[in-house]
């Protein structure tokens, strides 16, 4: 259990190639230099990033996080964690002390506050400052959702039980159906990340969009990849202004989410995120006029590599495995992460899934917990796409301390404590709340297809 938790807490950068499948063309830390000499580059590094500094540091960590439900919160005496790219962490980003008590909102937070009024899963929201002081100084640990496919699979094996033998064959025959239709896209990504295919960059973005909505996973590392370019190479006066604070923008990906995707605003779900060539240079232009330059040949690479890093097991080799006509004793060897994101996001689509929501997540976040205990970490970072500013409270932290307050957001756009909560974190999930926000038009499509010819 903790190897797969070990991974997912592994930057896809590193030196090390322990965690990454033979074949690969490039060597393990080419990535990481690349990145790390882009014009924000320095943000990656803990000397470079204001929240890796504080993370580090072992003194108090001051939080904003948002809720809709504060009644509920002060009657129950309880914080809950939530699911997502913190998998069972209560999303916060940094608030950093003024002299006077304010407290300066991370350029993350400001989107957050300000956009409250205009997004459905925002709107009339309350602000509260969370203060995390954890029991000793310990080395910031980010967690890539990106890396969590063994840990999805291993919860889908174990509680498979609880689907119907209706339900559990029409998981599995998608997860299958969405393999086949997609394995020209996903074979030419391990040919370009082992150097046997180097398509052009259009043609291979309009592939990567056309094969989105039969395969939403692959919206997921788009967007990643897409954000990463973004946040690394803009050179825009805001970008400078927020990398001299130690922080990476944040506006420029929410811009391109609520921008490249229809309803963004109600339920974010990158899955819809499938722009082909010509619109993300638009998009990204629209962003920052001539930023999209270099977008499409670093996007075609990186998401080429991030793909075979993050969707093959270790012992496979990226030069020889081919998806086509891949069985799914064949996936579970040596596909093994790509299964379980499948298994995982095709649960999710059930009509019953609601009810089975704390069964299968539940126990994939006490595990994250356990980890993160016994590593010591009170307060893990979203690294999907580098420290950019998502942090998590962990509620089981068995000796950080917790303090909670109501704040309210001056004309200055700092926020300032008003009344403590008594409040502590909870070792458990809010209730899946978004079953009836999904925009189903791609789901209906992809459940009335023709059948896929392996």
């Amino acid at each position: 259990m903790h190897a797969d938790w070990d991974l997912a807490h592994t930057n896809l950068d590193s030196p090390t190639g322990a965690h990454l499948p033979a074949g690969l063309t490039t060597a393990p830390d080419h990535w990481r230099q690349r990145l790390q000499h882009a014009p924000n580059g320095h943000l990656l590094r803990p000397d470079g990033n204001a929240m890796l500094t504080a993370l580090a540091s072992g003194r108090p960590l001051s939080l904003l996080h948002l809720t809709r439900s504060l009644d509920v919160v002060r009657t129950s005496g309880h914080l809950l964690a939530s699911t997502g790219c913190l998998v069972g962490a209560i999303y916060g980003s940094p608030l950093t002390p003024l002299p006077g008590g304010a407290l300066r909102p991370h350029n993350l937070g400001t989107h957050l506050l300000d956009t409250r009024p205009d997004l459905d899963s925002r709107r009339d929201s309350i602000p509260l400052v969370i203060e995390i002081t954890p029991d000793r100084p310990v080395e910031a640990a980010g967690l890539d959702y990106l890396r969590l496919g063994a840990v999805h699979l291993r919860a889908f094996d174990r509680h498979r039980h609880a689907l119907t033998p209706a339900e559990d064959e029409k998981v599995a025959r998608s997860v299958a159906d969405r393999v086949r239709a997609a394995a020209p896209l996903l074979n030419l990504m391990l040919d370009l990340a082992s150097g046997r295919s180097r398509p052009e960059t259009g043609l291979f973005l309009d592939r990567l969009a056309a094969a989105v909505p039969v395969m939403p996973y692959l919206g997921y590392l788009y967007f990643e990849t897409v954000a990463e370019y973004l946040m690394l190479h803009s050179t825009s006066t805001a970008t400078k202004t927020y990398a001299g604070l130690g922080e990476m923008n944040n506006h420029l990906y929410k811009q391109l989410a609520l921008t490249a995707v229809a309803g963004m605003g109600t339920l974010f779900d990158l899955g819809r995120f499938h722009p082909g060539h010509r619109r993300l240079l638009q998009l990204v232009d629209a962003i920052e006029p001539g930023l999209s330059e270099a977008a499409a040949g670093f996007v075609r690479d990186r998401l080429s590599h991030r793909f075979t890093a993050t969707a093959l097991a270790p012992t496979a080799d990226a030069s020889t495995f081919s998806f086509t006509a891949a069985t799914t004793d064949e996936l579970r060897t040596s596909a093994t992460p790509l299964l379980g994101q499948l298994l995982f996001r095709e649960v999710r689509l059930l009509d019953r899934y609601p009810q089975l929501y704390h069964l299968f997540e539940q126990e994939k976040a006490a595990e994250a917990w356990t980890y993160w205990n016994r590593r010591s970490i009170s307060a893990p970072f979203n690294s999907s796409c580098g420290p950019k500013g998502e942090v998590g409270v962990n509620p089981a932290a068995p000796l950080a301390r917790v303090t909670v307050w109501t704040a309210e957001q001056c004309s200055r756009g700092l926020l300032h404590p008003t009344e403590q909560v008594v409040v502590v974190p909870a070792p458990r999930l809010v209730p899946w709340l978004v079953a009836q926000l999904r925009d189903r038009t791609e789901e209906e499509r992809w459940n009335n297809r023709s059948p896929v010819q392996a």
